[in-house]
């Protein structure tokens, strides 16, 4: 009787559970048979790992072989495990020492030939074995530098499976012949499948970075300009009402750039976000900018915040985690799809329950709402050029819910640019590296006054945290809890003022915000003039 063991890590969602990959060998009719709550397409791995070995030079015991997959509670989905299985094997069989493989975890596929190929979920597989207190990791050669990304542990990574048995066997590691550097690695084939969001366009983690959009490029619009900078600096929620062609989307794809490039732990979670969903840009690892996320607006609510058969995916709110979820034309996405987002918005996670079980995916993104503002776009209070009945724009407006609109900090009305604005030569605005440095500098004051707390940008902050520590100035809220009585606020939507008049301190440069502060938060939020100016430079 022959027993060697292995471990491989099983994802729910963005989590990992370690799994030990145990093979025993008896007499008997020869046999394969796996246990422990395996899905179909581990099922189908005896196949894989058996054609696998024969091609790389071993020879298949003639046993009875049984794998488990322990703890045998916890599904187990995908092809990761073929490599730990096939080792297991190989060491039940004595071609390994099975000693030698005890402390390993190993991921990845394998081809019928015996190449080792990458799957999703890399990158948070090898943080649930960092944790669990592994020091040894076996990964496809082409997703090293992806599970290099985890400190303080060893990573080997493999291009076949020959390779791999030559080196745990502590012999000459056999040379492999390198694939046609013209043509596309085929090992990478697996993640870029049509259908699983990585070839539909929705996302392009880093793009606006790259791409030559500057804010200098907008003319006119400077609400709409002030909106984005205070929605950068705090992580704000932003709602741009306006006619077509005013510039809304054009706002939207520059604001990814303002933000601030995300630091060591929050570029982990987006890449492991990322990694899970097969969406990790090619050569490139660590994603370390801001993602932008903008789904069409026939998404479904499965597409929104997460879903699917089986196991769940992240979806478009995960997907833009640290960054922004641009949803263009709001008013013509599903309403059950759009009221499924105000739990992520406040928690900044989404739970998923499915019959396979619960997943967690973490959700903090800065939310962008564009609309217009009836089904012409040319309903406006000044002018009389729409054509739609009262009941149409009062039916296209209400699509988008009270309590939907009141997690929205910012509401902005984006003008018809005029012809004396577009033809006005010389009279660019401020460019995308002036706003941003601001934003950074408003970022690193806040988190100077969050130390200590688990927030770091002026949303998170729970209001009454910010009633009892941090109070604005005497009489500066007295406006706002006046638009509380009225009814124009909610309590919610009071909280959410003192948090922008924070924003509005921090990039103005103030210990704490004033009366035209809390003015200018008032009118971001509300639309309604104050009597200030719509400019954080001139609010100074």
């Amino acid at each position: 009787m022959g027993f060697a063991r292995t471990c491989s890590v099983a994802l729910v969602g963005v989590e990992g559970v370690v799994v030990e990959v145990q093979a025993d060998l008896e007499p008997g009719v020869a046999a394969f048979t796996l246990v422990g709550l395996p899905d179909k397409s581990l099922t189908e791995s005896k196949d894989r790992v058996r054609a696998a070995v024969v091609n790389s030079g071993a020879a298949w015991p003639s046993k009875k072989l049984t794998v488990g997959l322990s703890p045998a509670s916890v599904p187990k989905a995908g092809s990761g495990f073929d490599l730990a299985v096939a080792c297991a094997v190989l060491g039940a069989a004595e071609r390994i020492d099975p000693r030698v493989l005890a402390d390993i975890v190993m991921i990845g596929e394998l081809g019928l030939d015996g190449r080792v190929r990458p799957v999703r979920g890399i990158l948070p597989a090898v943080l649930a074995a960092a944790h669990a207190g592994y020091e040894q990791v076996v990964v496809p050669e082409c997703a090293a530098a992806e599970a290099s990304l985890v400190p303080n542990l060893s990573v080997l990574g493999v291009r076949t499976l020959r390779q791999l048995v030559a080196i745990l066997a502590d012999e000459p590691v056999p040379d492999e012949e390198p694939d046609d550097p013209g043509r596309p690695d085929p090992l990478l084939a697996g993640l870029r499948v049509p259908g699983t969001g990585a070839a539909t366009g929705m996302h392009t983690p880093g793009a606006a970075r790259h791409d030559g959009h500057d804010l200098a490029d907008i003319v006119g619009q400077l609400s709409a300009r002030t909106a984005v900078e205070v929605a950068a600096a705090g992580g704000h929620h932003l709602f741009l009402e306006g006619p077509p062609g005013a510039g809304k989307t054009m706002l939207a794809e520059r604001l990814p750039a303002v933000l601030p490039t995300l630091t060591r732990e929050e570029s982990l979670d987006v890449t492991a976000v990322h990694s899970v969903a097969g969406l990790l840009p090619p050569g490139k690892p660590l994603i370390d900018v801001a993602p932008y996320c903008a789904p069409h607006h026939s998404a479904t609510m499965q597409s929104l915040v997460g879903g699917g058969p089986g196991i769940a995916r992240p979806g478009a709110v995960s997907l833009s985690h640290r960054g922004v979820l641009f949803l263009d034309e709001a008013p013509e996405f599903n309403t059950q799809a759009l009221d499924a987002l105000r739990q992520p918005l406040e928690a900044g996670h989404v739970v998923i329950a499915r019959s396979a079980g619960v997943v967690r995916f973490p959700a903090r993104f800065l939310m962008v709402l564009a609309a217009n503002p009836c089904p012409c776009g040319r309903f406006s209070l000044t002018d009389d050029f729409c054509e739609c009945p009262p009941s149409a724009v009062r039916r296209y407006q209400s699509r988008l819910s009270g309590p939907l609109l009141d997690r929205v900090d910012l509401r902005v009305q984006v003008d018809r640019v005029t012809r004396a604005e577009l033809t006005e030569r010389g009279a660019r605005g401020e460019s995308t590296a002036a706003v941003a440095d601001r934003v950074r500098t408003a970022r690193e004051r806040a988190v100077l006054r969050l130390t200590g707390t688990p927030w770091r940008t002026n949303s998170e902050v729970p209001g009454r945290e910010l009633r009892s520590r941090w109070h604005a100035r005497a009489g500066a809220m007295d406006e706002a809890e006046r638009n509380l009585e009225r009814g124009i606020l909610t309590a919610r939507g009071l909280d959410r003022v003192l948090r922008v008049a924070w924003t509005v301190a921090d990039l103005a440069g103030h210990d704490r915000p004033d009366a035209r502060d809390v003015a200018l938060a008032l009118q971001l939020r509300t639309g309604v003039p104050r009597g200030v100016p719509m400019s954080i430079g001139a609010a100074t």
